[in-house]
């Protein structure tokens, strides 16, 4: 499953860059890289490796990323709410 690309939450607050090297990059409102690490994917499953230690998980459903407490869509795809 190809899940690179931008994923923001609806207000778009939080913004999630999936890189195709396996990084991620978050944004949290004006702060830029408020997270950043490492992720793999497994079917539909994703596993993030923060760079700071901590770990967290998502899945895709239906086109849209469930990672841990937040809802986030695809940008710029068909189907994406921004």
């Amino acid at each position: 499953m190809d899940v690179t690309g931008m994923w923001v939450t609806a207000d778009g607050h939080i913004r999630q860059e999936l890189r195709a090297d396996g990084r991620y990059d978050e944004a949290r409102g004006t702060r830029r890289s408020a997270y950043t690490g490492s992720y793999t994917v497994t079917g539909s499953h994703i596993d993030y490796a923060d760079d700071t230690g901590f770990t967290a998980t998502g899945d895709i459903r239906d086109g849209v990323l469930f990672h841990e407490h937040l809802v986030l869509y695809r940008e710029g795809r068909p189907g994406s709410e921004s």
